[in-house]
């Protein structure tokens, strides 16, 4: 399993503009960005962890007149959204080693995330506290419902999932100074997504 979630980076490489393309542009997200985006102050800064070409998240946070920036491990990603939002700020990394060295009223790690193996995962909630700005951030991320890792496909190859139960996430956040503001599993107004919305004071 540990290999299948460690060929994430080549296979959205590989796959960029199939991806971008298969994306769409409907918002189903937007309840929750709504409620995302009320916890920050206007004009704010957001990371934006596992971008993917920008579309149609990034441009509805943009739009609303959020400074974005946005991290993911593939350059083909990362070259649409330069070429889409210029004014923004584009990295080329590894969430896994997120040190960018700068602090953010907003992270979100919107189906990305749950694409590291469960080990990862919790590496990541320090990261999560290092880049939130101090005196308040928001964190929007999925997960899965439950504890277990699957298998989907992606262009006809194997697409590692993975998740911690929800009572580690919790435990997780807590330790990192997050509270829970809002958790649905499998959100049925949201295509069935599990949806956590976290604030760290």
């Amino acid at each position: 399993m540990n290999a299948l979630a460690d060929e994430i980076v080549g296979l959205y490489e590989r796959h960029a503009r199939a991806f971008d393309a298969d994306r769409g542009r409907i918002l189903f997200e937007k309840a929750w960005l709504d409620r995302f985006v009320a916890l920050l102050p206007k004009g704010g800064t957001i990371l934006d962890i596992g971008c993917g070409s920008g579309e149609p998240i990034a441009r509805y946070l943009i739009d609303l007149g959020f400074k974005l920036t946005g991290v993911d491990a593939s350059p083909t990603m990362i070259g649409l959204c330069r070429r889409r939002f210029p004014g923004q700020a584009w990295c080329i990394g590894d969430m896994r080693e997120l040190a960018l060295e700068q602090k953010f009223d907003g992270l979100i790690a919107w189906n990305s995330f749950f694409h590291l193996s469960p080990e990862d995962q919790r590496l990541m909630f320090p990261r999560f506290r290092a880049h939130a700005a101090v005196g308040g951030a928001a964190l929007l991320f999925t997960s899965g419902p439950a504890h277990g890792e699957a298998i989907g496909s992606h262009c006809g190859e194997p697409l590692y999932h993975a998740s911690l139960a929800a009572e580690e996430y919790r435990a997780l956040l807590d330790d990192n100074g997050f509270a829970v503001v809002r958790h649905i599993a499998e959100d049925p107004d949201c295509n069935g997504h599990t949806v956590w919305l976290a604030h760290r004071g």
